[in-house]
């Protein structure tokens, strides 16, 4: 009798879970974050510190203390892991869910309130809810999927830091928006630009570390990048679709608080 020989297809291999400079290079990632936020609303938060003005409604400062607060939780949570404390980093990342729902609410809050006062002014920019609202899908769906994912160590912290970058385009902007914007002008690629391509400097670090240190990227780090790369063309879209500009007057006009 003639056999046959099944071959069965290889299996993929695993993706290596640690790798010694892992140590290091997610630490340096929230620096590198950090020092972000820092150049774009340091001198913000200091001059208003200085002068004891406060000319926003009390949400949007608690908004920003809980960004912050977000940003310390996270600081300490990439030391912790760094310290080989892994329970003590799981039992505080339950506060983690709430402080990124937190996020999310009061980011949505505090981009509506600040165009409700904003409206019937030259300031007025109702459109720009567009890039607010698709900022808070981006870090809300990454955050929800780190947490769904926080027994898949390597998936979690990749999806983790995507999900931070996906809100510190805002930090970026602040500070490097202006003089690609001179340089570049007006457009929806040039704000696309403008808005974005620091953040994605860093977003495609990871994927090239990953590439690096492991020669393959992760499936999460693919997923998040894919899923930043389309809420923020969406934002671009809506932000120069004049239907979008009429429908975000209407919803900043219906928000009951300024």
């Amino acid at each position: 009798m003639a056999t046959t020989a099944i071959t069965q297809p290889p299996k993929a291999r695993p993706f290596p879970l640690r790798h010694p400079w892992d140590r290091n290079f997610f630490l340096i990632y929230v620096g590198l974050i950090w020092g972000a936020v820092v150049l774009g609303f340091g001198s913000d938060i200091l001059d208003r510190y200085r002068t004891g003005a406060a000319t926003y409604p009390a949400i949007i400062y608690v908004h920003g203390t809980v960004f912050v607060g977000w940003l310390v939780l996270l600081t300490t949570q990439a030391l912790l892991i760094r310290n080989r404390k892994v329970r003590l980093h799981r039992n505080i990342g339950v506060a983690g869910a709430f402080l990124a729902a937190a996020v999310v609410s009061l980011g949505l809050a505090a981009a509506l309130t600040i165009q409700k006062l904003r409206l019937g002014t030259p300031d007025a920019d109702p459109a720009f809810l567009s890039v607010q609202f698709m900022d808070m899908a981006g870090f809300g769906a990454l955050a929800a999927a780190a947490i769904s994912a926080r027994h898949q160590p390597a998936a979690h912290k990749r999806l983790i830091l995507l999900a931070t970058l996906a809100i510190v385009d805002a930090g970026f902007s602040r500070f490097l928006g202006s003089p690609l914007r001179h340089l570049l002008g007006d457009g929806p690629w040039q704000f696309w630009v403008e808005a974005y391509a620091p953040s994605w400097v860093l977003i495609l670090g990871i994927g090239a570390y990953d590439w690096v240190s492991r020669h393959r990227l992760h499936p999460a780090w693919v997923f998040g990048a894919l899923w930043i790369l389309a809420e923020q063309l969406t934002a671009t879209w809506l932000l120069f679709s004049p239907e979008w500009k009429g429908l975000a007057t209407s919803i900043v006009q219906l928000w009951p608080w300024a």
